[in-house]
């Protein structure tokens, strides 16, 4: 292939003005823009507090308060200090109704009459000699579970509760009786509800287990009682049962005061945890919804095939989470994406270019064969067509491969090779071909292999294209080197010669498409696409490749060069 072929370029400023086009981001406001105008009524509508339309802040607060509600309930169900209660209770009653029954034990003997008959211990008395604090009451059944004596505690507590204990609970007290309220709908109403004490006591009795002291605890009317039994022992034989029963208010009192700090403290965090989510959901979903309404309206422009205006991703590229990962990744790749269409649509132009000049010419070809009679011009005429055609026909190859050569790099997998060898062997057969033209090929390349990994035929077709560029631009006594060098984690292979070198105009130029500066006798014999394709194949490897002349260390940069050079550098 040729460096390319030299086509007039069109005027640039078509190009300036798609470029000053590409504005995306908040830091520019385009006036009467379509889009932003849509941008800026769907953040018009959407306020702070709209969970309807965030499903996201609504999980953000779910999940939190999912959390916070496990949390608690957790604190609540198990609740260590109630439990510790309960048990000190417990063996406190033990041991009272343990002494009550040692009391009247130690008045009876086997020839005593049953207790609460004529003779026997006066059971009102000694009930009446005992102490029992406030919220006490004793019953004590004979042998057959009769009542034979009752008394209920009067002895004020030594601590007198503090005034705080005495505060309302409403909290706990409204979720209470809601509790009752429910548990009421699915309970069945029982007599037991209706039992007296002392019945229940006398039903304990006759159903537990008898001869061992025993604690039970249970739940009137929702406060919680501890019954407490011990056997009255005469010898081996039971003369009668002895049965405390005390009230757990302040228990309750001490627990529902617990649970109201729990759960004020609970609906304080509450309302915390929806502050918090929804200021957390403002940062979250509001941009992550920028960035989508941005998409979704290119999208509806798209399907109604609007013209509009371009695409705006907001930048949010000053944030340092995923979320300025995710706006600067859509900018770059809307960014890329207009790129993409400008270079096909400029592409698409530049082959309608190229092709309508050999077209012109055989339409004029073809119009003046008609018209002469002579052989020799038709014979003319003839050659003309014949070049057009075989001009249409590499035109049309190189822009087919041109166009393919995006997907083909990306479908094709990249192997590792000998990039010495590959340029070895390219060398020793493009060499040849040199020489025949008195052309002195020179290959340098190191002995030591250097593998890459790439796709070896299109890196091969990247250095073809440079070396039969090189022969096709020198004459008889030129030279052309091929030299190859490793450095670092780059590897540089360089083509020079030895010819007429490249006007310092054209070093910008000549990787553009259908771009050329060849002399005007060989104009029509390429595409102007090798160097364009050559450079994509680079760049799609991670590489650069660049052209200058070749001069001496300390001449004009106005001199005449003295060749030219391509560099080629490869990541290894």
């Amino acid at each position: 292939m040729a460096l390319a072929e030299r086509i007039p370029m069109r005027d640039g400023d078509d190009e300036n003005r798609r470029d000053a086009d590409v504005v995306l981001g908040d830091d520019w406001v385009a006036p009467d823009s379509t889009v932003e105008q849509e941008l800026r009524a769907q953040r018009a509508q959407r306020g702070l507090f709209t969970l309807n339309r965030s499903p996201l802040t609504r999980k953000i607060i779910t999940f939190n308060l999912i959390a916070l509600n496990v949390l608690v309930a957790g604190v609540l169900w198990l609740n260590s200090s109630r439990d510790t209660l309960a048990i000190q209770r417990v063996n406190s009653l033990q041991s009272e109704v343990e002494l009550i029954a040692d009391t009247f034990e130690a008045q009876l003997t086997d020839d005593s009459a049953p207790l609460g008959a004529d003779g026997g211990v006066d059971v009102a008395r000694t009930l009446n000699g005992i102490d029992l604090r406030q919220g006490m009451q004793v019953y004590v059944f004979d042998a057959a579970t009769f009542l034979v004596g009752e008394t209920a505690g009067q002895m004020a507590p030594v601590i007198a509760p503090r005034a705080n204990e005495d505060d309302s609970t409403v909290i706990s007290d409204f979720l209470n009786g809601l509790w009752q309220g429910a548990a009421g709908l699915f309970s069945y109403f029982s007599d037991e509800q209706d039992m007296l004490i002392e019945d229940r006591l006398r039903r304990d009795i006759e159903t537990g287990a008898s001869g061992v002291t025993r604690v039970a605890q249970q739940t009137y009317t929702g406060d919680t009682v501890f019954h407490a039994f011990s056997p009255i022992r005469v010898g081996d034989a039971i003369a009668g049962t002895v049965a405390v029963v005390s009230s757990a208010r302040e228990i309750d009192a001490a627990v529902r005061a617990e649970r109201e700090r729990v759960l004020q403290m609970f609906i304080i965090a509450t309302l915390v945890s929806i502050g918090l989510s929804l200021v957390l959901a403002s940062t979250i979903a509001n941009p992550i919804s920028d960035l989508a309404d941005a998409a979704e309206i290119g999208r509806d422009r798209d399907r109604k095939h609007k013209t509009t205006g371009r695409i705006r991703i907001p930048d949010l590229t000053a944030r340092p989470d995923e979320i300025g990962r995710l706006s600067g990744a859509l900018r770059g790749m809307v960014s890329a994406l207009y790129d993409r269409i400008d270079s096909n649509e400029q592409f698409a132009a530049d082959v309608a270019h190229e092709i309508k000049n050999p077209l012109a010419s055989l339409r004029s070809a073809v119009g003046s064969l008609r018209m002469v009679k002579k052989e020799e011009h038709r014979q003319k005429l003839l050659d003309v067509i014949e070049h057009d055609v075989r001009r249409l026909d590499r035109l049309v190859s190189d822009i087919s491969n041109a166009s393919r050569l995006d997907s083909e790099l990306v479908k094709e997998e990249e192997l590792e090779f000998d990039l010495i060898k590959m340029i070895s062997n390219l060398s020793e057969f493009l060499g040849e071909d040199a020489r025949k033209r008195g052309i002195e090929f020179i290959s340098d390349l190191p002995k030591r292999p250097i593998p890459i990994n790439g796709l070896e035929a299109r890196l091969a077709q990247v250095f073809v294209n440079l070396i039969t560029n090189a022969i096709s631009f020198c004459e008889d006594g030129d030279a052309i080197r091929v030299w190859a060098r490793r450095r670092d984690n780059r590897v540089l292979v360089v083509v020079e010669d030895t010819g007429p070198g490249i006007p310092e105009e054209a070093l910008q130029k000549i990787f553009k498409r259908f771009y050329t500066s060849r002399p005007q006798q060989e104009f029509g014999n390429n595409s102007g696409l090798g160097l364009a394709i050559s450079k994509q194949i680079i760049e799609a490897h991670g590489g650069v490749i660049w052209a200058e002349n070749i001069r001496p260390t300390e001449a004009d940069a106005t001199s005449e060069p003295l060749g030219a050079r391509f560099v080629v550098g490869l990541p290894v």
